[in-house]
């Protein structure tokens, strides 16, 4: 699974769209880094770019694109509404997927030294990536502005994190972070009063509402010792919100920004903003996203709604995304449309060349083509995803059992088990083709120079290993689905018994025919440990396997029988 963060950097330039673009242009040219969003502003005279995809990749084209902007934007002569230190005012990255929070900082902090040291530009870290807790806030790293930016720097406890300590008069100083993903997430109402909207919305931000002597609304501000309102807060951590009336809709919404989505979630925000609207008598009809959002956190949305129904959330990824969506009424307002919202959806290529994104018959008749790929590995793979589809199913019919209903977590703990095998699987059905051909690809590189030679046999080494690698990983994946597969044949819906023994079946297929495809890729090795200790362990998942489809079956027979 990829890793992915997110970049979101701020340039102090929104009117000149020449200088932005080729600012831009740097970030295109990075394979492995998107370019989601381009959003200048006139009166700010600032332009917030979004970047997605890979680490390395993400933080490469934001480095050139923090030395584009320094070679053509003068901080001398800029002017904006927006408070600002640096040509690249903040450059903050986001964990996406696959990736945490202490990675992310690891990469910012990386990023930041770079830009301190090979563009000579001082560099505040803040967030997550800040080394001392005065910085976390970035108001006050960029306190000063540019223009005390020369005086600030000479200050010792105000020595930048990276660069030099001294004012880059031309690009500023720079401000690298990580921080949680924002998402701006809007509640739809059945009212047109923004008062209702707003005292919702105060209901649940962190920040709440002020407290008042007497009447909670009417009643005189209460205030502290140095003249501030005292707050009573909110239900909603890392949640801001205000409510607003919507021309185009007609409604009232409450606008939400949830800060970290890791402690309020969406589906979070959503629910409790439902039982705040209901105890004012006003309903909530719906829900809006604005932006982009990750693809767990729809998911995490998806299960949350299920179990709410004791329903089993080992279902698809299609059908979780369909269960969030209609929950938070996503389409209320317009179509909801997954491949425009969700990032990891937006990151894939759109060439549908996938062996699973195939139909049965397409997949049949290009296994029976003439071309050597997909072979035996992948329907290995495929025929493991099979059978660990099917105990997944039983699974979630036990979930579901009329009279079994006290069970149903049991059940759907199997079903998500075996929802990430399949998963799994149906990668690695992909991936030995891919492995397949990253060996033709070796043996077709050049071999006339001893140069060439040398390179061209270690390229044949390492893809042979790889293709190892792969159906090896199909024989692990299949021996850990008999487990739920057992499993099923022995405590699951007694009428699909029958199912659970086909899945085993299917399983003892995987492992012995990926086994196949493990010793013949390994007949051509040089390394022979490594050859030498594919094979053993192999040989241990074949027999294993062979056993416990043996006692699956006796189960099986036994249950028809009786």
């Amino acid at each position: 699974m990829k890793q992915l963060i997110e970049c979101v950097p701020n340039f102090s330039e929104g009117r000149d769209m020449n200088i932005i673009k080729q600012i831009t242009d740097e970030i295109e040219k990075v394979e492995g880094a998107k370019l989601l969003d381009v959003d200048p502003g006139a009166a700010t005279n600032r332009t917030v770019v979004t970047i997605v995809g890979t680490p390395d990749e993400v933080c490469e084209a934001a480095f050139r694109a923090v030395k584009k902007a320094s070679e053509i934007i003068d901080m001398r002569k800029h002017k904006g509404e927006h408070p600002r230190m640096g040509a690249t005012d903040v450059c903050p990255l986001v964990p996406v997927s696959n990736i945490s929070m202490d990675e992310t900082v690891e990469y910012a902090r990386k990023l930041a030294k770079r830009i301190g040291e090979e563009l000579e530009i001082s560099v505040y870290c803040y967030e997550n990536a800040a080394f001392a807790e005065e910085r976390k806030n970035l108001a006050t790293c960029r306190s000063g502005e540019y223009e005390g930016m020369a005086e600030k720097l000479k200050i010792p406890r105000w020595k930048p994190d990276f660069g030099p300590a001294e004012l880059n008069v031309k690009a500023g100083v720079t401000a690298v972070g990580a921080r949680d993903f924002l998402i701006a997430f809007n509640v739809n109402l059945n009212t047109t009063s923004t008062r209702r909207a707003n005292s919702i919305a105060f209901d649940v931000r962190e920040r709440g509402r002020s407290k008042r002597e007497g009447n909670p609304i009417t009643g005189k501000i209460v205030k502290d010792e140095n003249g501030k309102p005292v707050m009573i807060p909110g239900s909603l951590k890392c949640v801001k919100g205000i409510g607003w009336f919507i021309e185009e809709y007609g409604i009232a919404q409450i606008s939400m920004n949830l800060t970290n989505i890791s402690i309020t979630p969406v589906h979070i925000a959503f629910d409790e903003t439902c039982k705040k609207a209901e105890a004012r008598g006003i309903r909530v009809t719906g829900s809006e996203l604005v932006g982009l959002i990750p693809l767990k956190a729809m998911l995490d949305a998806g299960k949350y709604f299920l179990r709410k129904q004791e329903r089993s959330l080992g279902v698809s990824q299609d059908e979780l995304l369909k269960i969030a969506v209609k929950s938070m009424g996503l389409d209320d307002l317009k179509p909801f449309n997954p491949k425009e919202k969700i990032i990891e959806f937006i990151l894939q290529d759109d060439k549908n060349d996938k062996l699973i994104d195939m139909n049965l018959a397409e997949f049949a008749d290009e296994t029976a083509s003439e071309s050597p790929a997909p072979g035996g590995g992948s329907i290995s793979a495929y025929v493991g995803s099979l059978g660990i589809s099917l105990a997944t199913m039983v699974a979630n019919l036990s979930s579901h059992k009329r009279g079994w209903d006290e069970r149903w977590e049991e059940f759907s703990n199997w079903a998500e088990k075996g929802q990430k095998l399949k998963d799994e699987l149906l990668h690695l059905v992909d991936e030995d083709t891919n492995a397949f051909n990253k060996i033709m690809d070796a043996f077709g590189l050049p071999k006339k120079s001893q140069e060439e030679k040398a390179a061209r046999a270690q390229a044949i080494e390492d893809a042979s290993k790889y293709a190892i690698e792969i159906p090896f990983k199909v024989m692990q994946k299949s021996l850990e689905s008999m487990e739920i597969i057992k499993a099923m044949a022995e405590i699951g819906n007694p009428n699909s018994v029958s199912d659970a023994g086909v899945g085993a079946l299917c399983a003892r297929t995987a492992v012995m025919g990926a086994y196949l495809n493990v010793k013949i890729n390994a007949s051509g090795l040089d390394d022979k440990d490594f050859v030498k200790e594919k094979l053993s362990e192999g040989l241990k998942i074949e027999i294993k396997t062979k056993e416990v489809e043996d006692e699956i079956l006796e189960i099986v027979n036994k249950k028809i029988v009786s």
